[in-house]
């Protein structure tokens, strides 16, 4: 499932594309053909991620600015979006390709034109693969979605109910409250209140919107925090802290597309770069990618984190073993000499 830094990459994909352009908007796939239908003709007046929810707002070409529906998605385990588009400047400016599928993964592929074709001069968009859901069309470029776990029409108040039942999201310049250090007091007052597990709660998006199992499992180790650890039982000053490293070890993402969470000291010096760790049993492999694997300068996958996805493997910082047990139906990774 993507993470909160992947749907602010989205929301910023979508506001260089469309941004102030009428659309065409239609169900290929035929599930969403009632909801098309109240968007299709419109503008695209904003563009919005808080947490893993991605907020489209729609505006008459005839009214204000201000969007009068919204399409709200959540693509889930599944969901994706895939762009395509003509090849003009705007469209490479932002999207830095033709095509580009941005989900867990972003790629960009080798290929580069991807079944668009161009009748008299004129750019025509690819048909659609797959069951799409929702297809975006502009006169430069077209976005369509796949395996969403949510796709609706809201109206501003009903966006407004949902947003009110998340938590702070980092990645948002005030937090999603009155203020980056009121967004801090809600997550460290809202964890402090009850005892469940950190480790749990730091996957409750009415807590902390946007953070996913890569992103809890590190910060924690970043923090020092038995994730199995009531979060009634953990200081205030802690838990601001995992707030602080969260803003930035997420806004980072949110830049470069790559989660990265090791410091420089702690990354392997020369592990070949077949997905193998040192230390992993013969034939082992590792079983996460990033986006800018094989960027010049950039962390490659396996340096990037402490202990996401390194089970069995030698602590970074201390030599234990990582460990790994399932929490909420969702597998943890900690070291338990380093959390304690």
């Amino acid at each position: 499932m993507p993470e909160g830094h992947t749907v602010h990459r989205l929301a910023r994909t979508f506001d260089g594309l469309f941004a102030g352009r009428v659309l065409r908007v239609s169900s290929p796939q035929g599930r969403f053909a009632d909801g098309a239908a109240l968007l299709d003709g419109n503008v695209l007046a904003a563009a919005e991620a808080w947490g893993k929810q991605l907020f489209l707002g729609f505006a008459s070409p005839a009214g204000g600015p201000a969007p009068e529906r919204w399409l709200r998605v959540h693509l889930g385990l599944y969901g994706a979006w895939t762009f395509a588009g003509d090849g003009g400047a705007d469209v490479v400016h932002a999207i830095g390709a033709p095509r580009k599928r941005v989900g867990e993964r972003e790629t960009v592929p080798a290929e580069g034109p991807d079944g668009s074709t161009s009748v008299d001069g004129d750019w025509g968009p690819p048909e659609p693969r797959g069951a799409v859901r929702v297809r975006l069309l502009g006169a430069h470029a077209v976005a369509d979605l796949t395996g969403p776990t949510a796709c609706e029409v809201v109206t501003p108040e009903e966006k407004a109910g949902v947003e009110a039942r998340l938590g702070p999201d980092p990645i948002r310049p005030d937090g999603g409250r009155a203020s980056l250090d009121a967004a801090r007091e809600a997550f460290v007052a809202k964890v402090r209140r009850s005892r469940t597990a950190v480790g749990q709660q730091l996957m409750d998006q009415g807590v902390v919107a946007g953070v996913g199992n890569i992103y809890r499992a590190e910060v924690l180790f970043r923090a020092g925090v038995d994730p199995l650890r009531p979060g009634r039982d953990l200081a205030d000053a802690t838990l601001a802290a995992v707030w602080d490293d969260l803003v930035v070890l997420m806004r980072d993402g949110a830049a470069t597309g790559a989660i990265v969470t090791t410091r420089a000291e702690h990354r392997d010096a020369g592990l070949p770069d077949d997905g193998a760790d040192a230390g992993a049993p013969a034939g082992a492999r590792r079983r996460t990618r990033q986006n800018t694997d094989g960027v010049p300068g950039a962390v490659p996958h396996h340096e990037a984190f402490y202990v996401y996805h390194r089970d069995g493997l030698p602590c970074r910082v201390c030599g234990a073993p990582v460990l790994t047990k399932e929490l909420a139906g969702r597998n943890l990774f900690w070291c338990a000499t380093c959390q304690t």
